[in-house]
């Protein structure tokens, strides 16, 4: 329920407040008051598109702020969903608008996005102004309406995930089989890189010893020259390092026997002349081992280029990489060998999901159809009591081939106004005024079936007069009863007379500007309001006396 709405700033409204009760609530006013202007602040307060020209002139920003009762509303899962605090009993939503053009959304005092105030909207509003009229010739709306009166909330939701799951299950199935198909066509390809791969019988630490010995070979002359030299250099009889280191040995025993201090150097000259003959031993076996030999030098860089050209082929610049594609490329030609019986399973799932899926689709259809027959009569009783005598009203619902999102029923609203008139669907042929009582009876079924939202009616009337009119307002009266809000903007005084709060707009002028306003109204002022309703701008006696016998019928 709105309870109370507070405007800043917003168009040629400069400060605004306004407190509602829950019950059936009119708004009256001249054209071009403003009514529009404070149905424009709340859709703005409700997510829409915020327009820096609705800021007042010579003002900075506008702010519309507003406070609801959730009683009875099951908003609670919105709430802990989106993280905001919930008492239960009300929110404040607040809307600010600066002329930088930025905007700010406020829910419970938290800063959010103004997507979420579009998603919390119609849980507390709904606003139906003229142009929702044509919502009653489109097949989703009818198909709401059948859901909400059926109450079928539960098993609906149960369909639509199921054919969620079922369409991602289709998908997936479709997807891989476009991808085997691919492959299948490749699959000579991969079967002649693995086998290049294979064939070359790779081994993971290969190539860093082939690249050793291949350097190897490259400088193997090189080396041997040179292992000769240090050989000739420490072994040569005369010459060499080794007699030399042998002849000193001897000078310096000869002198240890006179000069003891040499005894220690002897020693010590004596492990390195050990240590160098070692050393000359082995560089003797390391030149006779090294042989040049073209042919495994021509071997060894062959098998290189083999390896080289792989990895340059595939992208890698190892052999653990080459081995890796190859290991992948196994997996992908077992995957196509398996791919039947994975493609043969997925077909079983999908299967058993569309036959789940049909089967909660058989129930909601079963569910829709016994309460199409409802409707029909609680529509055609409503329609009648607003003067729609020869009234039929038809809801038709056929079968879908397949499923679709919520369900496998087409949902059509059937309708003639004339005697034995035949049926057609009801956007094609409706009145303008037929339509709003259509819609009209619409809301009034469905706010018997729930707790709804506030409502506001927008010049719901046009179209009718007298009469119908008087009638449509105490079908609007009953909606609000139980602790509902409705309210109606009009300008038939059959309908304002019998609203329980009566709620004027009007303008004034100042020196500056015009601004719009909005109060209630005493039960004086509703009888000149109602009686200026009847008569225009001049007041006669008689419909003061027309007003007062309006306000004073006996209405529920």
């Amino acid at each position: 329920m709105l309870q109370s709405l507070h405007i800043q700033n917003y168009a040629l409204i400069e400060n605004l407040d306004l407190s509602l009760c829950s019950g059936f609530s009119v708004i009256t006013g001249e054209t071009g008051a403003g009514k529009s202007i404070i149905l424009g602040a709340l859709g703005m307060l409700l997510g829409q598109r915020a327009d820096v020209k609705s800021i007042k002139p010579g003002a900075s920003r506008c702010v519309v702020e507003a406070v609801f009762g959730l009683k009875d509303l099951g908003m609670q899962r919105f709430f802990e969903e989106n993280n905001l605090d919930f008492d239960g009993t009300e929110c404040i939503v607040r809307r600010e608008l600066s002329d930088s053009g930025k905007s700010r959304a406020f829910i419970n005092d938290s800063l959010v996005p103004v997507s979420l105030l579009k998603e919390l909207g119609p849980h507390l509003i709904d606003i139906h102004s003229q142009h929702q009229n044509l919502l009653v010739g489109e097949e989703h709306f009818q198909l709401n309406v059948l859901d909400t009166v059926a109450d079928d909330k539960d098993l609906l939701i149960r369909y639509q995930a199921l054919f969620k799951t079922l369409q991602t299950s289709e998908a997936e199935l479709k997807t891989f089989q476009e991808k085997v198909e691919k492959e299948r066509l490749n699959m000579d390809f991969l079967k002649f890189q693995l086998e290049e791969i294979d064939k070359a019988h790779l081994s993971e630490n290969e190539q860093q010893e082939l690249e050793d010995e291949a350097a190897f070979l490259d400088h193997a002359e090189e080396i041997k020259q040179g292992l000769f030299e240090v050989d000739a250099l420490l072994s040569t009889e005369e010459t060499g390092i080794s007699s030399k280191m042998y002849a000193c040995l001897h000078v310096m025993e000869n002198l240890s026997r006179v000069y003891p201090k040499m005894l220690p150097l002897i020693e010590r000259l004596n492990s390195c002349s050990i240590e160098l003959e070692d050393m000359g031993q082995d560089i003797s076996k390391e030149l006779e081992k090294i042989q040049f030999d073209p042919e495994r030098q021509i071997e060894v860089n062959d098998r290189l280029n083999t390896i080289y050209a792989l990895e340059k082929k595939f992208k890698c610049d190892t052999i653990a990489a080459v081995l890796s594609h190859a290991a992948e490329l196994r997996n992908q030609l077992s995957n196509l060998e398996d791919s039947d019986d994975k493609i043969n399973d997925m077909r079983k799932e999908n299967e058993q999901l569309l036959k789940a899926t049909l089967e909660v689709a058989a129930q909601l259809s079963q569910v829709r159809r016994t309460t199409a027959s409802k409707v029909e009569v609680e529509m055609q009783k409503r329609l009648q009591n607003l003067g729609m005598m020869h009234i039929c009203f038809h809801v038709s619902v056929k079968p879908f081939s397949k499923p679709a999102p919520d369900g496998m029923d087409e949902v059509v609203f059937l309708f003639s106004s004339n005697k034995n008139a035949p049926l057609q669907n009801i956007a094609d042929i409706a009145s303008g005024g037929e339509i709003a009582r259509v819609m009209l009876s619409l809301k009034a079924l469905l706010t018997s079936k729930k707790q709804s939202a506030t409502i506001i009616f927008d010049e719901i009337d046009m179209g009718v007069s007298g009469r119908i009119a008087e009638k449509m307002a105490i079908m609007m009266r009953e909606m609000s009863q139980g602790g509902r809000q409705v309210i109606s903007i009009t300008h038939l005084p059959q309908i304002a007379a019998l609203g329980q709060f009566h709620y004027k707009v009007y303008k004034e002028d100042n020196e500056q500007t015009t601004a719009t306003y909005i109060r209630e109204l005493t039960a004086e002022e509703r009888i000149t309001e109602i009686a200026h309703m009847l008569s225009g701008s001049t007041l006669t006696d008689a419909a003061v006396s027309n007003a007062k016998e309006l306000l004073n019928q006996k209405t529920i």
